[in-house]
């Protein structure tokens, strides 16, 4: 259900708890090609306190939507990158997505986590490096951080709690790209987990109850 006007269309759940005041919310988003359901099953079994937004993607791609066009050296998708003006455009969406559903939906801001698959992955790291105050937990997987944010030293964001999963078997963003990104958020500052599984590029059953037990600690 959707009952906000949001800059992006979205799907939104309320909790089975309900809560007193402003409750904590997950924004999720979706990797290429897919929609704001996507992601739905995972969301579904996060913590019961939390509101849940799921995001689509601005523009079309195939059956699906995209967050941002390929940028890839000598045609590898291995070495790819963002297009910055598409990804600048999709970061900007988001953050505005979610400070209109912060008032429409009565959230608070100061409770607001990202999970992320593949580029939803990718936008919610680098959503995280650019304002880590904004974010009270980021989940990552089968992502990696772009170049556009790799070198950034942002203020806020140690200690700041980051899950990112990998998959062994994952030949679209491979288990090392994810490493990476794990690695280079650990030496800004943030409190970073990272797993890698016996999975091609989707979220294996051991992922799943990882991340579920995950965010279950990190949820106020």
């Amino acid at each position: 259900m959707s009952d906000a006007d949001l800059p992006l269309e979205h799907v939104h759940a309320e909790p089975d708890e309900p809560t007193e005041g402003a409750a904590p919310a997950v924004f999720v988003m979706h990797g290429r090609g897919a929609d704001e359901e996507d992601l739905l099953p995972i969301a579904q079994r996060l913590p019961d306190t939390l509101h849940v937004v799921s995001l689509r993607a601005p523009e079309r791609l195939r059956g699906g939507f995209t967050w941002y066009e390929l940028v890839m050296p000598e045609g590898d998708l291995h070495q790819s990158q963002p297009d910055q003006e598409d990804f600048r455009r999709s970061l900007d969406l988001v953050v505005e997505s979610i400070d209109e559903a912060v008032d429409s939906y009565g959230l608070d801001e100061d409770r607001i986590g990202l999970l992320g698959f593949s580029q939803g992955g990718i936008m919610s790291l680098s959503l995280l490096v650019e304002d880590p105050s904004s974010y009270e937990w980021v989940v990552a997987m089968h992502s990696y951080l772009p170049e556009s944010h790799e070198d950034r030293s942002p203020e806020g964001i140690e200690d700041q709690p980051v899950f990112v999963g990998a998959g062994k078997q994952d030949r679209v963003i491979p288990r090392k790209r994810s490493q990476r990104a794990a690695e280079r958020l650990r030496e800004m500052g943030a409190d970073v987990t990272f797993r890698a599984y016996e999975a091609p590029h989707g979220v294996a059953q051991a992922e799943l109850d990882d991340v579920v037990e995950w965010v279950n600690g990190e949820v106020r």
